[in-house]
């Protein structure tokens, strides 16, 4: 008997075991680098989300998943942070000027951008 061998109807190689010829299944490289933002999406969905969890638990695509949460929440909360301090007239020239007011003002507005991102990206449908 051959090692191995390919279906050429399916295109999938197989290696003979033993008595047995077994598939060559190789799992995608999905090893992304998850951070804060995916973290905490990944305690919600496992929480509250269970079915939608396990399914990307069994197709192999929760680490890439979570990756594009995580990437597109710290944009937005980076975004809001900028914007906020713009609408509100937090300027380095503040920062100069008053530096405990600045860190309260910046805090602040990083409080918000917080609770912003968790609604609307983390934890869409639940109120924290």
């Amino acid at each position: 008997m051959k090692k191995s061998y390919t279906d050429e109807n399916t295109g999938i190689s197989y290696t003979l075991v033993g008595d047995i010829y077994l598939p060559n299944l190789l799992l995608p490289d999905t090893n992304y680098s998850i951070g804060l933002w995916g973290e905490r999406h990944r305690q919600y969905i496992r929480q509250y989300r269970r079915p939608f969890y396990a399914s990307l638990v069994m197709q192999c695509k929760l680490n890439a998943y979570l990756h594009e949460v995580d990437e597109r929440a710290s944009e937005m909360y980076h975004r809001l942070v900028d914007q906020l301090a713009e609408q509100q007239g937090i300027t380095e020239k503040m920062k100069k000027k008053d530096m405990f007011k600045w860190a309260r003002a910046m805090n602040n507005i990083a409080n918000q951008a917080r609770e912003i991102v968790m609604h609307e990206v983390i934890c869409p449908e639940e109120s924290i």
